[in-house]
């Protein structure tokens, strides 16, 4: 297990890989789809100049904040669950006008999913933690060379608050037409459901109205996949940057304070989907009182 000094300290700021753990009976493994070169000051609200030159290991060469896209594979035996689905067959290059996102690349999960020796016809559910487009893209993406997205068969869960008020999605480009792509799959959740052994729906509302994290359970271990509560690791640190796309502003912040204390928990591993090549991890508290992401995979 990574410790605060044993890791590489390029990885925050690089690409992410393949990463994966186990609980119990159940592999856990981060499956990449691309990249987001986040604009740090206009992305994360709250920080300023000042703290970002403070913090500029989080930052790479061209002064963007990398931010991973992809889904986390469940497996037990041969069940497989995938909570979301990356941003899909898309690329966007950066525009210098628009102060919070740079460059934006998908479309690699399918081939990562197959060198894990996973077919997508044998994900038998998706589970979403928003209704986002880089967390939906290949649940309405034709796979290539077929008009089908590549997880048609599959049910996919999204907890009621969130799919009742999916007419906010359309804002960040999550259209009506886009979601008609796998509405007659959605299978509506509550929070405290059992979608997949070992794998509970909990709210954690702020980000999105109806925003969702997934606890999962296996041997003496607990894995908190908690989709966009947090996008960045310095927010373990600083719990009090919002993101510019929180719906509730306020609500988010108490929501990633209350997380960031449960990541410190002995047996809780956290998992940060836009964490760059740091997926996994735990919050360690320092002296100031304050927490450190600290990578275990």
């Amino acid at each position: 297990m990574a410790t605060t000094t044993d890791f590489d300290r390029a990885r925050p700021t690089s690409a992410p890989r393949v990463r994966s753990l186990r609980l119990g009976e159940l592999k856990i493994t981060f499956v990449p789809d691309g990249l987001c070169l986040c604009k740090p000051r206009g992305w994360l609200t709250g920080a300023t100049d000042a703290d970002w030159a403070a913090n500029r290991d989080h930052l790479d060469d061209g002064d963007f904040l990398p931010t991973a896209i992809g889904g986390l594979l469940v497996e037990r035996g041969d069940r497989a669950l995938l909570i979301d689905t990356g941003f899909g067959p898309e690329s966007h290059p950066d525009d210098p006008a628009n102060p919070v996102i740079g460059s934006i690349h998908g479309g690699e999960m399918l081939d990562g999913l197959r060198r894990l020796g996973r077919e997508p016809r044998q994900i038998e559910a998706v589970a979403i933690t928003h209704l986002h487009l880089d967390h939906l893209g290949w649940a309405w993406s034709a796979e290539p060379g077929t008009d089908a997205p590549p997880f048609a068969h599959a049910t996919h869960f999204v907890t009621a608050p969130e799919w009742e008020r999916r007419d906010l999605a359309a804002e960040g480009g999550a259209t009506e037409e886009r979601l008609a792509a796998f509405a007659p799959r959605v299978r509506t959740a509550e929070g405290g459901d059992e979608i997949f052994p070992g794998v509970r729906v909990s709210y954690s509302a702020g980000h999105t109205f109806g925003h969702t994290t997934y606890t999962i359970t296996g041997g003496d271990r607990r894995l908190i996949a908690f989709g966009d509560v947090m996008h960045a690791p310095i927010q373990v640190t600083h719990p009090e940057w919002g993101c510019v796309l929180d719906h509730d502003p306020a609500e988010a912040t108490e929501e990633r304070r209350r997380l960031v204390e449960e990541l410190s928990r002995p047996g809780t591993i956290g998992y940060g989907n836009h964490f760059a090549d740091v997926v996994f991890g735990r919050a360690e508290r320092r002296p100031d009182g304050r927490f450190t992401w600290v990578p275990v995979a």
